[in-house]
């Protein structure tokens, strides 16, 4: 066998591995501002279970509205809080426009990013303390169902197409924008400076159907709840963790999060608020890098568009 048809046998061993390996992995993949970079303005993930229910996770900014083509299929949509930059009051035109440091927001959303996506894709948002209703309100504006806002408050769990979803605490504020308030009231509010209140911030928590149990922060700062109740009860083995600083954990304290509480097998960087990486690798002095450094376990930095497969107990076994 000459070089050539080695090296091509030894591609097609490799993809005969790496397809049965991947169809039973949980797949994720960032919807970021610039493909294969990890941006300011990057939250959302889209993670497809084995059984093909696909959950998108604060979708925010990122992600050009319902007809973005790297949606795909969605089935739940969910949000850990009713912030701007989470729930999107505007968006990108397209994947690239504007820079990693400043995406091109100027697409507006005065229903939100969230609500805008679930009509499209007739998809159920999932949301805990007093968030519903306003979806349920948004939806059932836009003609949709209000139904599809299904609640899902601390302590108990809803399961929807397979994955089971249960929220934890979060330790962040969560005033809802007066932007999305009609009316006079909203002016108001706005004038005042205040905003609506929606109750407390969560993190979730999700099974899938291949044993892997996700761990999603959302905004959050060190809480007990993370080493008793993320830990001790759920035992996670693939967490996301928001490491921004200035608006929640800096990149050592989610690094004590993960090492001391939670202690997953894999860890996902998200909400850094930065340049995280350039030309798809970390950027030297960034507080990615302070974070990635400082973890005890594999980190996966989240470039946009690229799908990495975590299997039961949270290896990453494709994309890494």
């Amino acid at each position: 066998m000459n070089r050539l048809n080695s090296i091509a046998a030894a591609g097609l061993l490799c993809a005969s591995f790496i397809q049965p390996v991947l169809a039973q992995a949980v797949k994720v993949t960032p919807l970021g501002g610039i493909d294969g970079e990890f941006c300011a303005q990057d939250r959302a993930l889209v993670f497809e279970d084995p059984n093909g229910t696909r959950v998108l996770y604060d979708p925010g900014h990122t992600v050009a509205g319902g007809d973005d083509p790297r949606l795909g299929k969605i089935d739940v949509i969910l949000v850990s809080h009713m912030h701007a930059d989470h729930v999107g009051e505007a968006h990108i035109k397209a994947a690239g426009a504007g820079s990693c440091a400043k995406p091109d927001l100027s697409v507006a959303t005065p229903n939100t990013n969230v609500v805008d996506i679930a009509l499209a894709k007739k998809a159920r948002i999932v949301t805990g303390s007093e968030m519903p209703p306003f979806f349920a309100a948004r939806l059932k504006a836009g003609g949709g169902d209000p139904a599809n806002s299904v609640l899902a408050r601390f302590g108990g769990s809803v399961t929807l197409g397979g994955v089971k979803i249960a929220t934890v605490a979060a330790l962040h504020s969560n005033g809802l924008d007066p932007m999305f308030i009609d009316g006079e009231l909203g002016r108001q509010m706005k004038a005042a400076g205040i905003a609506g209140d929606v109750g407390p911030a969560t993190g979730y928590v999700l099974r899938f159907s291949n044993g892997l149990v996700a761990y999603l922060s959302g905004d959050t700062g060190i809480l007990a709840d993370q080493q008793l109740v993320v830990h001790d009860y759920y035992r996670p083995g693939l967490v996301v963790m928001n490491m921004g600083d200035g608006f929640t954990t800096g990149p050592a304290e989610a690094a004590y999060i993960v090492n001391d509480l939670v202690k997953p097998a894999s860890v996902i960087p998200s909400h850094a608020n930065e340049v995280g990486t350039v030309d798809g690798k970390l950027r030297p002095g960034s507080k990615t890098e302070a974070f990635v450094k400082a973890v005890k376990m594999p980190a996966y930095v989240p470039l946009s568009g690229r799908t990495m497969g975590f299997d039961g107990a949270g290896k990453c076994v494709a994309g890494c």
